[in-house]
């Protein structure tokens, strides 16, 4: 397995001072540390995932190129936000499956800020299409969702999250079975972490236990896409 040592300290420190100064110039003039105290390191924390997640699924890909990769950017789509700021003040990966181009493919997901760790799996915001599907997977195996949801692994991640319609899908009555799950946008399984776990090398096997634990809705979420695990 490659060399992971954890994240140095001026990773935080960078994102703590980011936060008071996020603006073009100051990012500019600290790029170097940039580079140094998140993209380098975040690069070796993939490359290090990397055989782990193998052994989970085949089917999921950990990239550690710092563009086009597992690692998302820094840079923030400001075009429909009213929060203008220009950067994202934390750092995050995605090992999307290898049918996915996009964070709305099925995956695995670290997320470190200053104020904690999320780790974990699922789908977010995928498009109607693979929704629907996904939905109508869990119309017709509504016993197989049933234990996936009761299933310890499950239940120790605090069960399945994602955000809600108001009223019931299309097709889809409001007495249905599942239907508070039907009316999901989105389905993913988190745990969180101190942040300081991301100094060290535990930082890998801790993140791999939680990709381990959401293994079980991804592979459901890849039968309902009729994609590989």
């Amino acid at each position: 397995m490659a060399n992971f040592n954890g994240f140095p300290d001026d990773f935080f420190s960078f994102f703590k001072e980011l936060k008071e100064n996020n603006r073009r110039d100051w990012f500019t003039a600290n790029k170097p540390r940039y580079i140094e105290s998140v993209v380098r390191p975040m690069s070796e924390y993939i490359t290090a995932v990397g055989p782990l997640l193998d052994r989970i699924s085949p089917h999921y890909r950990a990239d550690p190129r710092p563009h086009n990769g597992s690692m998302f950017r820094i840079y923030r789509d400001t075009r429909f936000s009213k929060d203008k700021t220009p950067y994202k003040t934390h750092a995050a990966c995605h090992f999307r499956h290898v049918a996915g181009r996009d964070a709305h493919a099925p995956g695995f997901y670290l997320h470190i800020e200053t104020t904690g760790i999320s780790m974990g799996g699922g789908i977010w915001r995928p498009p109607s299409r693979q929704l629907g599907l996904i939905r109508e997977f869990i119309a017709d195996n509504p016993a197989a969702w049933e234990k996936l949801k009761k299933s310890a692994a499950i239940r120790k991640m605090g069960g399945i999250q994602g955000d809600s319609l108001k009223r019931p899908p299309r097709g889809y009555a409001a007495d249905a079975r599942h239907i508070a799950d039907l009316k999901r946008k989105s389905f993913y399984l988190m745990t969180e972490a101190d942040s300081a776990l991301a100094l060290g090398p535990e930082l890998v096997t801790e993140s791999v236990k939680a990709f381990r634990q959401a293994a079980r809705l991804n592979h459901f979420i890849n039968d309902a896409l009729e994609l590989p695990f």
